[in-house]
């Protein structure tokens, strides 16, 4: 049985790893894997067909605990702890809740002090003590108490208390003073691990197509060997087709991985595949797994000539893998006989429907992209399609979800001579 540390506002764990509001969906997961032996049987929870509209949910069914995520910045939102018959929970180092302390609202009362009477929900015959990021709901031992608690039906405060004796049903960790209305907090410090993340990537193009991206990128920075100083540093970088590896490298630091592509699966597609000569050595990728964008090097000129975006939605095959790129691609469409050039804008939440309806239905037919494993030759999320438009090639899912974009361009020269020339 987990032995966990309740921190109101903050958090949920023990000496070993913590489950802290904010944290990116990758890093929970990560906890689950490495403790997999000690947490086990956990559940992904999502709207296959809307997976907008619902919480992300990581389901620790042997553990009574739920861990709910921003549908959109795919960051942890609520902890609930649904079962405390299975958990062992104390608050500044003392137990409130184990099998030998029974977390009555005279217990919770000792352990966390005053605070304002509670609220009936008489939908759910529930009580609702709140405190400031903490709340615990009541279940009524029988339908007979219930009507007392009714606004009205009492004067005064004894229509407002939690009978004696009523044991604690849930429990919910968030940010603020309202569980209905809380949000998933900004990342804290601890999350960071040394990493860069994006908190917003911008596509740079012109009238034709794209020219390279503007990443808004965060880093918990700290002063010279001070830790106290520590604080989430936001800084800009360009990168563009024809940049270097050292000009990405420089920009971005270095990838998580490098992928040497083996084979090009989509050369079939392209107008003389047999007359293409055998390239002696393969494109790589460089792949920023907390950035949520792959970038692809030509072999022999060392430059880039492809940008991977990727929205990690649940449902597709490399769900996890990466983090959720929140990009933004801006668009000129021409409309009526006068060419009127409207302004509109592509996000990572753009349904494929909503991308035809600007851009125009693609001419040729989507080529299937059926992704799986050597090891393994299955795909339980089934295939996708992808469709080229206006350089772009939009994979997209059953669900009508993006569920990644690659950016084509021409190389241009590299930031280094473009700076040169603008010095000239």
């Amino acid at each position: 049985m987990l032995d966990l540390e309740v921190v109101p506002e903050r958090s949920l764990g023990n000496e070993q790893w913590e489950f802290a509001l904010g944290m990116p969906l990758a890093q929970a997961i990560s906890i689950l894997q490495k403790h997999c032996r000690i947490i086990k049987n956990v559940q992904v929870l999502y709207s296959e067909q809307t997976p907008l509209s619902h919480d992300l949910i990581l389901n620790l069914t042997q553990d009574g605990i739920k861990l709910l995520f921003d549908a959109c910045n795919q960051r942890l939102k609520v902890i609930e702890v649904y079962d405390l018959s299975k958990v062992k929970l104390k608050y500044c180092g003392v137990h409130f809740n184990t099998q030998a302390i029974a977390p009555t609202i005279e217990q919770i009362d000792q352990s966390f002090g005053a605070t304002h009477p509670g609220v009936y929900n008489a939908a759910e015959q529930l009580f609702h003590l709140n405190f400031r990021g903490l709340s615990f709901s009541f279940q009524l031992d029988s339908w007979n108490e219930a009507p007392k608690y009714e606004p009205n039906f009492a004067h005064g405060l004894a229509s407002l208390q939690i009978p004696h004796g009523a044991t604690v049903k849930r429990m919910y960790i968030y940010a603020g003073n309202n569980l209905q209305d809380t949000k998933a907090p900004v990342m804290p410090l601890a999350c960071f691990l040394g990493n860069v993340y994006a908190e917003c990537v911008d596509v740079l193009r012109d009238g034709v197509g794209p020219l390279g991206l503007r990443l808004r990128l965060l880093t918990a920075g700290c002063g010279p060997g001070v830790m106290a100083d520590a604080k989430v540093r936001a800084v800009e970088r360009n990168i563009y087709f024809g940049d270097s590896c050292q000009d990405v490298l420089s920009a971005l630091g270095s990838p998580h991985k490098v992928f040497y592509k083996s084979e090009d699966k989509m050369k079939i597609h392209s107008p003389s595949p047999h007359k293409q000569v055998p390239s002696k050595c393969n494109d790589y990728f460089f792949n920023y797994f907390t950035l949520g964008v792959d970038l692809l090097f030509d072999s022999s000129t060392h430059l880039v000539k492809k940008f991977v975006l990727h929205t990690n939605f649940p449902g597709h095959y490399n769900f996890n893998i990466y983090h959720r790129c929140d990009f933004k691609i801006p668009l000129v469409i021409k409309k009526g006989a006068a060419a009127q050039r409207e302004d509109c804008t592509l996000t990572t939440y753009s349904k494929w429907d909503q991308i035809q309806e600007l851009l125009g239905h693609p001419m040729e037919k989507p080529v299937v992209l059926h992704r799986s494993s050597s090891a393994n030759n299955t795909n339980p999320f089934g295939s996708t399609f992808c469709f080229g438009l206006q350089r772009m090639i939009f994979e997209v899912m059953q669900n009508n979800h993006i569920a990644s974009v690659t950016l084509y361009g021409a190389p241009r020269p590299s930031s280094r001579a473009r700076a040169e020339a603008i010095g000239h």
